[in-house]
Parts: structure tokens; sequence; C-alpha cells
């Protein structure tokens, strides 16, 4: 029920998933007269879908810790509540982030060993596959050294078990490559990783990599703590709608220039699928006992959709018993 689109984005995006994978089942929890409503508008969906009626929502805007207390009947804690008791394989929210955090630390608990979970997410970039992989991306502001280790770890474990990266190249984001360069924090975060990288022989650490390096095909998992990584995330959200802005304008300022676009209509087409952040949304939730994608508040179907398979993708490869086998061993 959460999301800045709200019931419709979510059903149209269950609509335009089927169509690529007919073999998922989908409990969707909010307010049942609303879903049955928005469900009529996609008649094909409702032998995949099935209701579980909570009538509390947890607003967009909400305090996690307000959400916490008083949101135990809402659509995103029963949610939670179906994966904690594996009724679902996946609990995916377009809702609150906090909300959704406090929540699943609370129904999932952290998974051994792990100190402070995280938001990974795709960034589209010149890689073959099309994205790396980014963390924390806006689950804890804060992250000592320990805390960036462990980052690069689960994003090694992300990378090999979820997208079958047989040796990771890991690059910690700062302000500059220089050594001297950066807080205290990413100092002893470059040295622990370093240090692990070379015991485990499971991964390659390229040291510091600067905000360019986002989209480059040269790393594969980027670490940074939360807060940086938000800013990172939106900016370059952001910065992708001015491109397709600019086009678009471009395009359209004279006849020759609608001619123009005419003719260069499938190379655009491939432009836009390779910016499109909408195409590689959905960001999950590292370190918990159990997997939790978390969509873009804003996603509307097509966004929906690309975290629906997503979350597919990940549960199709055992990623969470994966995950937690190797935090214990």
């Amino acid at each position: 029920m959460g999301g800045d689109n709200g019931v419709g984005a979510v059903m149209a995006g269950i609509a335009r998933s089927l169509k690529t994978s007919s073999q998922i089942h989908f409990l969707v929890h909010g307010k049942k007269n609303d879903l049955q409503k928005e469900m009529c508008n996609y008649p094909e969906i409702a032998s995949s879908c099935s209701i579980i009626s909570c009538e509390e929502v947890v607003k967009m805007d909400e305090k996690p810790s307000a959400a916490l207390r008083s949101g135990k009947r809402s659509s995103m804690w029963s949610s939670l509540h179906s994966l904690a008791t594996h009724n679902a394989d996946i609990a995916l929210s377009c809702g609150n982030t906090g909300a959704l955090m406090a929540m699943a630390m609370v129904q999932l608990r952290k998974a051994p060993g792990v100190n402070r979970p995280a938001i990974a997410v795709l960034w589209p970039s010149r890689n073959d596959r099309g994205f790396n992989i980014v963390l924390d991306a806006g689950a804890d502001i804060k992250a000592g050294g320990d805390d960036l280790l462990q980052y690069a770890l689960m994003g090694v474990a992300y990378a090999k078990d979820g997208f079958s990266i047989n040796s990771p190249r890991v690059g910690l984001l700062n302000v500059g490559t220089e050594l001297y360069k950066g807080r205290t924090e990413l100092h002893e975060a470059s040295v622990l990783i370093e240090k692990a990288a070379k015991d485990l022989e499971s991964f390659t650490f390229l040291g510091y990599v600067e905000g360019g390096d986002l989209p480059s095909s040269g790393v594969d998992v980027i670490v940074t703590d939360g807060f940086t990584g938000n800013i990172a995330l939106k900016t370059g959200e952001g910065t992708a709608s001015l491109i397709k802005y600019f086009l678009k304008e471009t395009f359209t300022q004279s006849f020759m220039s609608k001619i123009g676009s005419i003719l260069a209509l499938s190379s655009l087409k491939k432009l836009n699928q390779k910016i499109d952040p909408r195409n590689v949304n959905g960001g999950i939730f590292l370190g918990l006992n159990g997997i939790v994608i978390k969509s873009h508040g804003g996603a509307d179907a097509i966004g929906v959709a690309a975290a629906i398979n997503l979350a597919c993708q990940l549960a199709e490869s055992g990623l969470s018993t994966k995950l937690t086998s190797q935090f214990q061993n």
C-alpha cells in the first residue's frame, strides 16, 4: 500500500512481470477493497494473487520508530510476517524505507555475524551485464571500518551467488584514489578489505574508486556508507532523468530534429533501456535472515516489474541460505 504511486503501480507491475514468468504467486497485503478494485483492471492476474487484508498503512513520511510502535497491523508488517513464517520466499515493498528496515530487523533478525544490514542496489554501468552493485544505499548513515568490511563481503557474496560473478572486483568509494585521501573510517576499511581479499582469495580489491567509477566497467562491487550511497543513488537517478529531458527537448526543437528523432528511434530506445534506472529497480536488504527487496517509492509499472523479476531471480538462486552460511563460517 506504500509508495508514491499507490496500488495502481503495484498491480500494473504484477501484470507486467507475469508476462515474463507465469509461475509467480503473489501474496498481496493491503486494503482489500482497494486491491480488488484495482485488480479489476487486470483480470489476468487474479489467479496469481491472494489478498491478505490489512486496513492499516505505514505512511511514506512516518518515522521508523513510530511505525514500529503502531504499525503491527499494517500491510508492511504483514508482508514481512509472511516471509518470517516461510509463507513467502521474498518480501517486496515500495513503501517507507526506514520503517521497512526497522520492521524487518524485528521480524527477521540480523543474520549471525552481521553487525549492520545494508541495502545493495544495481547501478547502470558499462559492464556486459549492464550494472554494478553498490552498497550501502541508505540502511544506515554511519559505517565504521569493520562495517565497510562487512558490506564488502556481503557485496561479494551477492555478486557471486546472485549473479554468478566468479571473482568480483571491489572498490571503496572515496573523494580520490590517493591513499592519504578520505576519512579515517575509509583508511581502516581499506586495510581490512585488502587483507580479506588476500586471505579469502575470492575477490579482488581495487582500492579507492571515485564517483565517476560508479558506472564503470572496471569494477563490480562499490562499497560506501549509507549516507553517501543514498545521495549518489538519488543523484544518478536525477541525472538520468535530466538526460532524457534534454534529449526530448533537443529532438522536438525543429521539424528537422523531429525527422532525426524518427530516424534514430531504434538507437534512442536502446539508450533509454541502458540509462533508465527503472530497469534496475530494487535494492536488497543484505544481512537479514530472509530477503527483502525495497523498490523505489516512485516506481511505476516498469520499475515494480523489474523489482519483482529481481526477487524471482534471487529466490531461485537460494541467495538467503548461501549468505547466511557464508557469514556463519
